[in-house]
């Protein structure tokens, strides 16, 4: 069995100064300290190797015990990080205010206790953090019955108590809320943009909510951000980009309005960024795409924004977005520089990408590579995605994959072979009921070109046939969404055209800049 590589990960994402202070506080215990020795160990190797650290301890008696060693220092960082990450959110801030209250009550320090509660509970009033809020309240009880012991009569157990009931239903409000979007969460994680009826009849179902369609519903900013979060993505998975960016620029507006509440929520003021990013790029509002990726890339330097988790995703945000809008001008060498910045990232064995994240980066970096006129590479790189099919990631992008794989092969005269593909992708997006009229349409048009590789006469007619089948498939908004993993519009009428792709898709934009400039 493979040892566990936990306490790697772990080390591996500590930054110089977690190090620093979780040495510092080792430095204040008295004894052997057998932990120090394997994290200076451990922090040194760029892949875990268990067998270079009992080597390297081969003659101390504390390796005999290796996994308990490990344990041990596991949990030694994990206190550390907790110390030193202890006043850095609402949440660990509350929980020592909490443990103040219960010391000083245990003290029958009253008033001191008192003072304590007063402060922690108007910062879960500000912070909306219900569930402290519910417990400070507790105390409050508590409190006030030593007070009415003490001939006190100050407070009123009846406004107490209402407050109490306020507190329990903003909890199940926003409980309420967080289920739904749980729910929609679901929808796009597992298959992507909604097509299939089942998808589009629980995005219905969600759409149309007493607490979605309601008004006033939420009893919170924070119950609301997540509201206007649910409308949006369900008007993303309706195909309906405009109002969709509405109501992302609601949550937007909200949690800009109450910095307090942004800065306990990140990663929905981030994901909110990234939508709303996303919503620009599709809508072919390029500059306004630009726009929004410097404001993300700025935000990471504001306080609790510069965490890994946020990283990760602007990281990964950003630099899609970036190849999608030189894609969209044709400007395929300069994507170029920005795929060798993502290969060096991807290869670098400390970089933490998780594997949806990854299809993303491989289709994109793909489809680069095509542009640039180099499909060998492109094959390569595709050839990644396709090998790894994973039922629990989105079914979507490895779908589309593998109508782009068939593009990549008739570029390579790979004949043969494209037939055997072409069989197999039906057989694959009809096992998964992903076999909908625009994917059938691209297969049905590279089997007749596979076909008649070679009679150009014939397969000029059949491109002109293509060109004009996914023009109408392309009518339908849901179909649109393939536009975005591969330009066929472009590809097809390169090929009548004989030009080379990248210019044809340089030229289709500038004629949709002249064409938005006049209306």
């Amino acid at each position: 069995m493979r040892p566990s590589t936990d306490l790697f990960d772990l080390v591996q994402t500590l930054t110089k100064s977690e190090k620093r202070f979780f040495k510092l506080s080792s430095s204040l215990q008295q004894g052997e300290k057998n932990y120090l020795k394997i994290f200076d160990v451990i922090e040194k190797q760029d892949e875990y190797d268990e067998e270079e650290i009992k080597e390297t301890f081969s003659n101390e008696n504390f390796i005999k015990h290796l996994p308990s060693e490990k344990n041990h220092l596991y949990r030694l960082l994990l206190k550390s990080l907790r110390a030193y990450h202890s006043d850095n959110t609402v949440s660990s801030m509350l929980k020592e205010e909490l443990k103040n209250i219960e010391i000083l009550y245990r003290k029958a320090l009253y008033r001191e206790c008192n003072k304590f509660l007063e402060k922690a509970k108007r910062m879960a009033i500000d912070h909306e953090k219900f569930y402290y809020l519910f417990e400070l309240l507790n105390w409050e009880k508590i409190l006030l019955e030593e007070a009415y012991e003490s001939g006190e009569f100050s407070k009123d157990i009846d406004s107490l108590i209402a407050e109490e009931q306020e507190v329990i239903e903003k909890l199940r409000n926003l409980a309420a809320y967080h289920i739904l979007y749980s729910k929609i969460n679901y929808v796009f994680r597992s298959g992507g943009y909604v097509r299939s009826e089942a998808d589009k009849a629980l995005v219905e179902e969600i759409s149309h909510h007493p607490l979605i369609i309601g008004k006033n519903t939420a009893l919170s900013f924070r119950a609301a951000t997540i509201c206007y979060y649910i409308q949006g993505f369900c008007a993303t998975a309706k195909v309906d980009k405009q109002t969709a960016l509405v109501k992302f620029e609601r949550v937007k507006d909200i949690l800009d309005a109450n910095p307090k509440i942004r800065k306990d929520l990140p990663k929905r003021y981030m994901r909110t960024l990234s939508n709303m990013l996303t919503l620009f790029l599709d809508l072919g509002r390029l500059e306004e795409a630009e726009t929004m990726i410097k404001t993300m890339r700025d935000m990471q330097k504001e306080d609790n924004f510069d965490t890994d988790d946020v990283d990760n995703m602007v990281f990964r945000t950003t630099n899609l977005a970036e190849i999608r809008i030189l894609e969209q001008k044709g400007e395929y060498e300069e994507a170029l520089k920005v795929v060798d910045k993502i290969i060096e990232i991807m290869e670098n064995s400390s970089a933490r990408i998780l594997k949806e994240h990854e299809l993303f980066f491989l289709n994109s970096i793909a489809s680069v590579y095509f542009g640039a006129g180099r499909h060998k590479e492109s094959l390569q790189w595709l050839n990644r995605v396709l090998n790894d099919n994973e039922s629990s990631l989105r079914q979507d992008i490895y779908s589309y994959a593998r109508l782009f794989n068939l593009v990549v092969h008739y570029e390579l005269q790979n004949h043969d072979l494209l037939k055997y593909v072409i069989k197999s992708t039906f057989r694959y997006l009809s096992r998964r009921k992903r076999d909908h009229d625009l994917e059938v349409t691209i297969l049905t048009h590279m089997k007749r070109l596979a076909a008649n590789r070679g009679d150009y006469l014939q397969e000029r007619v059949i491109f002109q046939e293509f060109k004009e089948a996914l023009n109408d498939c392309l009518q339908d908004e849901s179909n649109r969404i393939i536009l975005s993993h591969f330009n066929y519009p472009a590809w097809i009428e390169s090929k009548l055209r004989n030009l080379p792709f990248a210019d044809t898709v340089k030229e289709m934009h500038m004629n949709s800049v002249v064409e938005a400039e006049e209306s």
